[in-house]
């Protein structure tokens, strides 16, 4: 690269600042990522993301060290930081990684309701239980990320008022003929599942 162009304002206030922010917004949301892979015991992507990460890290932070006299350069790395957290959390929303269980507390008689997600693939656990105000009904949904919109979407044609709480699931036994992935509804692909 030529040394007038490395020298020149242009490249010093403008470029170099442009580079460690999209260096930040890029090692920031793979550190999101790894967070949540980690958080799913998954051995083999978090350290792979964590090797990336660290790599575009050094380089910006390098970069930083190297133009200590450039204040732009500090609010590129922080705006990037910013930037990066909420990147990582749509990239983590899109790709709607892990399994959640769905449990729906209802007062109204759930034997429809259980039918009706029977019915659609779903394997349905329920228990009577007492509430508040007497008799109530829990069931408990195990299902992808990706398809519990169809889960709560089933619930509220049968019962929109049913109180429901969604939680993650760090591993779940995926040879369970209840259990409902993308396509049985896609199991996950083989490197993504626990226990393999």
């Amino acid at each position: 690269m030529n040394p007038q162009f490395i020298d020149s304002n242009w490249f010093t206030y403008g470029l170099l600042p442009l580079l460690i922010f999209l260096s930040r917004v890029t090692d920031v949301t793979m550190d999101t990522l790894r967070i949540i892979f980690v958080s799913r015991g998954n051995k083999i992507v978090a350290p792979i993301l964590g090797f990336f990460e660290i790599l575009i890290w050094l380089i910006a932070i390098t970069r930083i060290m190297a133009n200590l006299d450039n204040f732009v350069t500090y609010i590129a790395y922080a705006l990037g930081f910013a930037v990066g957290n909420y990147v990582g959390l749509r990239v983590e929303e899109k790709l709607a990684i892990g399994t959640q269980l769905i449990r729906i507390i209802t007062v109204s008689d759930a034997s429809r309701l259980i039918n009706n997600f029977r019915e659609k693939g779903f394997g349905a656990t329920a228990i009577n239980a007492e509430g508040k105000n007497g008799l109530v009904h829990v069931i408990f949904v195990i299902t992808r990320r990706k398809i519990v919109p169809e889960v709560i979407g089933i619930l509220n044609q049968f019962n929109p008022k049913a109180f429901y709480s969604i939680e993650d699931i760090r591993s779940v036994n995926i040879n369970n003929s209840n259990y409902v992935s993308d396509t049985n509804k896609v199991n996950p692909s083989r490197w993504m599942r626990k226990g393999r």
